[in-house]
């Protein structure tokens, strides 16, 4: 399938919450100004970045994308700023970097948490005078960028704990987009499936899709998403192409595509995560190791108890009493956590 684009319908929906987003998000476009969209994993944080773009007076200029986690510093400082030839080992010619290559659109940076504060002081300097050197390089290059982050993390915790630059932090929060999951919005389920059922199905070469009968409906509306609409969208596809009779409504949702009698198991002693259960977040998983100094212990503290009530949320299915029997907490003081952290929302209020 023919990767997303601007016009993309994945990214619609009726729901308070959606709407609410979506209307921010045209309020902003039109400006100049960095803008900084946040959102769990397969929440649409791409799509809604080229929604900033194509709304803009930049819409016929360049949309560029880079994602931050996918390359090691050097390559990533080379790849953002360019490099001259001679500037390092294999550096045969002069390379432009997306800043330039962005020049008078906008550059799309996806998971800018993890560059590191080196590459952060020079992006930092970007949108504060719109100049930077190439790598190697002595000249000055000046270029006119809509700047667009994207991360999965929380920010200004990450600031706090000296992991993320606090100023360029203010300068990238002009705006801040915050995504919400799709279990946020469970009126836009059905249709989003519904969508991606029909796309399925022209891909196929299908004349229509006949439908969801009425138990598939509710178990698209009871499962969780904890991969959001990207999961969303490989669960129905999976469906659709799944069909025995392509004329009959769907009658049963596979969630879990390794779910098989002759699924490899664990060797003895060691532990597998269950396919229900999300596996911790790096950082969750790394809470032993030896921590960086110097760092903010409480908003450390604070970040690990976030990770944890969510995790235990998540492999509950925003059941508190199982959660809070998850995290050997009672239900009240599970309560007492969720407020304090302000976790307790339309998501997590089912008490039994």
């Amino acid at each position: 399938m023919a990767p997303a684009d601007h016009n993309d319908l994945s990214l619609l929906g009726s729901s308070p919450a959606f709407v609410a987003v979506m209307e921010q998000v045209s309020r902003v476009a039109p400006l100049d100004r960095p803008v900084l969209v946040i959102g769990e994993r397969g929440t649409g944080k791409e799509l809604v970045s080229a929604r900033l773009h194509y709304l803009s007076r930049r819409w016929d200029r360049p949309f560029v994308k880079l994602n931050c986690a996918t390359l090691a510093e050097s390559l990533l400082e080379t790849e953002l700023f360019g490099h001259e030839a001679g500037s390092f080992t294999g550096a045969t010619r002069r390379h432009l970097g997306r800043f330039e290559i962005a020049h008078e659109g906008s550059l799309f940076l996806d998971e800018l948490a993890n560059a590191s504060a080196r590459v952060q002081e020079k992006i930092l300097r970007v949108i504060e005078y719109g100049e930077f050197e190439r790598v190697g390089g002595r000249e000055t290059i000046r270029t006119n960028v809509r700047l667009v982050a994207a991360t999965n993390l929380d920010l200004p915790a990450e600031a706090r704990a000296g992991r993320f630059r606090e100023d360029l932090l203010d300068r990238l929060a002009f705006d801040v987009i915050t995504l919400p999951p799709l279990r946020a919005r469970p009126e836009d389920i059905l249709d989003l499936a519904d969508h991606f059922a029909t796309r399925m199905s022209q891909e196929l070469r299908r004349e229509l899709f006949p439908g969801f009968a009425p138990r598939a409906q509710r178990q698209l509306l009871e499962h969780p998403w904890p991969g959001n609409v990207r999961e969303l969208r490989n669960v129905i596809e999976r469906a659709v192409y799944r069909m025995e009779d392509p004329d009959e409504e769907i009658e049963d949702i596979l969630f879990d595509p390794f779910a098989s009698p002759w699924r490899p198991r664990a060797a003895p002693g060691e532990s597998v995560p269950s396919a229900s259960a999300p596996s911790p977040t790096p950082a969750s998983a790394g809470i032993a190791a030896v921590p960086r100094l110097p760092c903010d212990l409480r908003a450390e503290v604070e970040r690990i108890e976030i990770e944890w009530l969510q995790t235990a949320m998540r492999q509950a299915r925003f059941n508190q009493r199982k959660a809070a029997e998850l995290l050997q907490l009672s239900y009240h003081q599970l309560r007492g956590y969720l407020r304090k952290y302000r976790l307790v929302g339309a998501e997590s209020e089912d008490e039994g």
